[in-house]
């Protein structure tokens, strides 16, 4: 019986951003038990940090298009850090 441990594909920041929306409108419940909200108010957080990772490397990527000889837009490769955080 062997499990493959494939790195799980990280949400689409679409996702990211529904799911710490969704957290956003539960902490606001006034009846949110203490230790919920710290929970939520933990996975927001980390949400947030993985937001803002993905938007910098959209602007990268972005960053990345130049303009060529003959007046044509030509993605470069993007070459990601991997400075991964497993802390997430």
């Amino acid at each position: 019986m062997s499990t493959s441990t494939k790195p799980a594909k990280p949400e689409s920041f679409e996702k990211n951003l529904e799911r710490l929306d969704t957290i956003v409108h539960q902490l606001e419940d006034v009846d949110l038990p203490l230790e919920k909200a710290l929970q939520l108010y933990e996975e927001g957080m980390k949400l947030s940090e993985v937001c803002q990772k993905q938007l910098q490397e959209a602007e990268g990527r972005i960053q990345i298009l130049a303009k060529r000889a003959g007046g044509k837009i030509v993605a470069e490769p993007f070459e990601q850090e991997e400075k991964e955080t497993e802390s997430l």
